[in-house]
């Protein structure tokens, strides 16, 4: 029995990829706080080595809108990981609960039933400092997190179909 995990690269380091196509899907709502996200990404990706064909940004109006988005990427067939943006601010009704509930049950399914990753970097925050705190705020950026997750689990789908 040997053990591993996914990417088998220290922590901090990432294991080389090559070819990796990757969908970025961002939600318009609270655009401010998802384009720095994407930019996160965009930058560690770069830091990679990806050229910019390899990477694919799309827009979709909300975060609900994320999963369907997510799903016709994946059925596409031509990216080896996906990534969805959002950002969803508790406000004083129960909306908050249903998006955040919809959207992560959503995504949980693609990944559960799909052979393509979907990295989840939806920030579910209290205010929006908590999410600016966590694009590039003093919590650092949750894109370039997202992107991290990207390339080990598309490293990690890659080694698990070798075997």
């Amino acid at each position: 029995m040997s053990t591993a995990t996914a990417g088998a690269a220290p922590h901090g380091a990432l294991p080389k990829v090559e070819n990796m196509q990757v969908a970025i899907i961002a939600a318009e709502w609270n655009g401010h706080i998802t384009n720095a996200l994407t930019q996160g990404a965009l930058d560690l990706f770069k830091s990679q080595g990806f050229k910019d064909e390899q990477v694919d940004v799309w827009h979709v109006p909300g975060a609900v809108e994320l999963t369907f988005a997510a799903s016709q990427a994946i059925e596409a067939s031509v990216y080896d990981a996906i990534i969805v943006f959002g950002c969803v601010i508790r406000g004083g009704t129960p909306h908050f609960d249903y998006v955040c509930q919809s959207v992560t049950q959503g995504i949980t399914m693609l990944n559960a039933d799909c052979d393509i990753p979907v990295i989840f970097g939806v920030l579910t925050v209290d205010n929006e400092q908590d999410a600016l705190d966590r694009a590039g705020g003093k919590l650092g950026n949750k894109g370039t997190e997202a992107a991290e997750a990207a390339i080990k689990m598309f490293d990690f789908a890659c080694k698990i179909k070798e075997l």
